[in-house]
C-alpha cells in the first residue's frame, strides 16, 4: 500500500514537472516582443472584464464575443479584433487554461461584425523611393555629427533594402555580416515567423548609385564606428558619443518619423514597418514576383505579399491607361 502511495506521489510530481516544462516550451516558442504584445492585448481585455465584473482568466467564449463587439463599437479594425482574439487564446494557453477561440459564438460574431463594418484594412503607409530619397537628403542636411548621419543613413537604407522588420534590423550583430564581391550577406538568427530559430540569410547587392546603396553605407558605418563585434546599430549619448548599447526598435520608428517630418511629409501614417512594406511595394512595382519578395522579407504565406503587389499594381495595370483622350 505504501509503495502505491509513493508511486502516486512520484506520478503527481512528474506530471507537475511536465506541466511546467510544457508551459516554458510554449513561452519559448514565441519571440519576446510577441509575448509583450500578447500581454498588452490581454491587459485591455482584463480591464474590460474588471469593468463589467467578468472573469478574465479563465474566461468563456461568450465574454470574449462581448469584448469583440465592444471593440468593434469603438471602431477597431478587423485585424485588431483578430489579433486580440489570438492574444487572449495564447495567454490562456500560457497559463495552463483552455479557451475555445473557434467557438461558434465567437466566429459567428466576427462574421457579423465583418459583414456590418467591412474588412478594408488601412495599414501604415509604405516608404517609397521618393520618400527614401527625401529621408536621405534630410539626414545629409542635418546639423549634427557626421558619424551619426552615417549611422542613420545605414539604418534606413539597410532596413529598406533588406525588407527587415525593425526588431530584426536592430538585432543585427557584427558577427552576422559577411561582405562578398556581390554585396553583403546578413544572417537573421531569429524572427517573428521563425519560431524554431532556424534563421535565414539575406543578400543585399551593391547599387549602381552609391548615394542610396545600403552596402556602401553599411561599410562606411562600420569603418567610422570601428565596430568589431556585437551590435551594429548602437545608441549615441546626448553629446554624440557612441555607446556599446543596442538601439531599440522604437528608436527606428522615431528616426523614420523625424526624418519624414523634416522632409515636409505627414508622418502620422508611417511606422517602423514602413521600410519593410516599402521594400515589398517598390519591388512589386519593379516587376519582382511574389516568390522573390517572400525570399527577402521572410513572409511564410502569400497573403500579405499579394496585398503589396495589389497596391503596387493599382496604377501600373489600370484599364484607364488604355483610354486615349
Amino acid at each position: 500500500m505504501l509503495s502505491i502511495v509513493i508511486d502516486m506521489n512520484e506520478l503527481v510530481t512528474d506530471l507537475k514537472a511536465l506541466h511546467e516544462e510544457t508551459l516554458n516550451n510554449l513561452k519559448s516558442s514565441k519571440a519576446n516582443n510577441t509575448i509583450r504584445a500578447y500581454k498588452s492585448d490581454f491587459k485591455d481585455f482584463g480591464a474590460f472584464c474588471a469593468k463589467h465584473n467578468f472573469r478574465s482568466l479563465p474566461t468563456d467564449p461568450k465574454i470574449v464575443a462581448l469584448y469583440l463587439t465592444y471593440l468593434s463599437g469603438n471602431d477597431a479594425k478587423m485585424s485588431t479584433l483578430r489579433r486580440r482574439l489570438v492574444s487572449i487564446g495564447v495567454i490562456h494557453k500560457l497559463k495552463g487554461h483552455y479557451l475555445d477561440t473557434k467557438h461558434p459564438i465567437i466566429i459567428e460574431n466576427l462574421m457579423g461584425i465583418k459583414r456590418t463594418k467591412g474588412n478594408i484594412q488601412r495599414g501604415k503607409k509604405p516608404i517609397l523611393i521618393n520618400h527614401l530619397k527625401a529621408i536621405i537628403n534630410v539626414i545629409n542636411e542635418e546639423k549634427t555629427e557626421e558619424i551619426k548621419k552615417i549611422r542613420d543613413k545605414a539604418i534606413i537604407l539597410v532596413g529598406f533594402g533588406g525588407g527587415f522588420r525593425r526588431t530584426e534590423l536592430i538585432s543585427i550583430d557584427y558577427e552576422d555580416l559577411e561582405f562578398v564581391p556581390e554585396g553583403v550577406k546578413i544572417t537573421i538568427r531569429r524572427s517573428k515567423t521563425d519560431q524554431f530559430g532556424e534563421g535565414m540569410t539575406k543578400g543585399l547587392p551593391y547599387f549602381s548609385n552609391e548615394t542610396y546603396c545600403p552596402v556602401a553605407h553599411l561599410k562606411k558605418w562600420i569603418k567610422i564606428s570601428n565596430i568589431k563585434d556585437g551590435p551594429i546599430f548602437r545608441r549615441f549619448t546626448k553629446g554624440c558619443t557612441l555607446t556599446s548599447h543596442r538601439l531599440t526598435d522604437q528608436s527606428v520608428v522615431l528616426l523614420i518619423k523625424s526624418c519624414l517630418e523634416l522632409a515636409g511629409i505627414e508622418n502620422k501614417n508611417y511606422s517602423g514597418h514602413s521600410l519593410r512594406s516599402g521594400f515589398a511595394t517598390v519591388s512589386a512595382e519593379s516587376g519582382a514576383d511574389e516568390r522573390s519578395i517572400m525570399a527577402m522579407t521572410g513572409h511564410k504565406t502569400t497573403q500579405m505579399v499579394r496585398r503589396y503587389i495589389k497596391e503596387a499594381n493599382l496604377f501600373k495595370n489600370n484599364a484607364l491607361n488604355k483610354i486615349k483622350l
